[in-house]
């Protein structure tokens, strides 16, 4: 048999070739990301989920800070395309000019996030006078301003002690602060010094939301694969929890630097959102989560953590969770 091509059927195949690689050289090739965390549950899944291998680190890079301070300044210096962070401090980034988009919720705080107290304070009203270690961010000032609204105080009526969450049992069992605003693993730390749960976000339902936000630049087409898969690992992570809790608590032990046996009960106070739900958050006509921020933000100017009214547009983005597998 004669295999040998002529000349016209090997110039016909030299040219598919070319197409193709002019093609593949149009198409944009797939980037990866990378996304900041700081120790607190409710991003825990993503961590889980590398732990299982399901989170590829060719396509998601998690850099682990210690704080949302410190997560906010690589996104002030453009070295990470995302974060995990409060709604709240969402939009006092955005106000800096950086538009952080929603594309995940995380978890909502429903007793969560707490002011913990010395056994003598017995009220919110015997808070005057008082050291309270607060973080500085949006969401301590936020916690700060509903806790003394409920108190009938003003910020001047108390002494704020600016503290990072992870500093807070140091300070208290130093004498150095009478109260905290905290959250775990923090509070948990501060618990087993005495502290008592005097107000959480129980009080202040669909105030404090953690989401994952990312850069309108990381929105792009090169990106799509890299958001989807962390999307999916973050979600299967989730439903890991509920299914094999004693091997997710387990992992996750390390990173929330608390014994297996109490990892679980560090999710007490959060709703977890799966798939559907965060469908209803994010992807409606009118989102659950727009108008829990439109509220959010209305508390803000008032509290004076946001200096002009919240530019809403494009805050929200639901596409990534279409045609999940999780």
């Amino acid at each position: 048999m004669h295999n040998s091509l002529s000349r016209r059927d090997f110039l016909a195949l030299l040219g598919s070739v070319a197409c193709v690689q002019l093609l593949n050289g149009c198409l944009p090739k797939s980037q990866p990301i990378s996304i900041a965390t700081h120790n607190w549950p409710g991003y825990e899944p993503l961590s889980l989920a590398r732990s299982l291998g399901w989170l590829d680190e060719k396509q998601v890079t998690l850099i682990e800070t210690r704080s949302a301070t410190e997560s906010i300044e690589l996104l002030k210096q453009g070295k990470i395309n995302g974060a995990g962070l409060t709604l709240d401090e969402v939009l006092r980034i955005r106000e800096f000019g950086i538009p952080l988009v929603v594309i995940l919720v995380c978890d909502i705080s429903a007793g969560a996030d707490m002011l913990l107290v010395k056994p003598n304070i017995k009220t919110l009203g015997d808070l005057k006078g008082k050291r309270v270690a607060v973080e500085d961010g949006a969401l301590g000032a936020l916690m700060l301003f509903e806790v003394l609204r409920t108190a009938g105080l003003q910020r001047k009526d108390i002494q704020a002690i600016s503290l990072t969450v992870d500093q807070h049992a140091a300070a208290w069992q130093h004498g150095e602060i009478d109260a905290a605003i905290s959250f775990e693993p923090g509070s948990g730390q501060v618990k087993k010094l005495g502290g008592k749960i005097l107000f959480d976000s129980r009080s202040i339902p669909d105030l404090i939301f953690d989401v994952i936000a990312v850069h309108p630049a990381a929105l792009g087409k090169a990106h799509d694969v890299a958001l989807h898969h962390l999307i999916t690992a973050h979600l299967k992570a989730l439903k890991h929890i509920h299914t094999n809790p004693e091997d997710a608590a387990y992992r996750m032990a390390s990173r929330l630097n608390l014994p297996p046996d109490e990892v679980l009960s560090s999710f007490k106070g959060l709703v977890l959102p799966d798939l559907d739900y965060n469908m209803r958050l994010l992807n409606t006509d009118t989102p659950v989560l727009l108008k829990s921020a439109r509220a959010i933000a209305d508390t803000m100017l008032k509290a004076g953590i946001l200096h002009q009214p919240a530019n809403l547009n494009d805050l929200l983005q639901h596409d990534f969770l279409h045609d999940v597998d999780a």
